[in-house]
């Protein structure tokens, strides 16, 4: 393509609509479902570890594994 050239969006189709479009279908009933990263912070305060950044903590594997352990002992009867 050479330089200057625009691409645009038929001219049925406009950006409001795809802006304030409305979602098909319907959400579940009940609470909703608990994301991973809250899963993993209920995990720490398990484990003892209140107030530790789980993002840091992931960047080292070693320390990431250890926490992996102690979370899967208390898990298994």
């Amino acid at each position: 393509m050479g330089g200057g050239t625009v691409v645009r969006k038929g001219e049925k189709r406009s950006v409001c609509s795809d802006m304030v479009g409305k979602p098909e279908g319907k959400r579940p009933l009940g609470r909703p479902r608990r994301r991973w990263e809250c899963s993993i912070k209920i995990d720490l305060q398990e484990v003892g570890g209140r107030g530790i950044d789980w993002i840091d903590l992931a960047q080292d594997s070693d320390r990431w594994r250890a926490l992996v352990n102690a979370v899967m002992n208390l898990r298994v009867p």
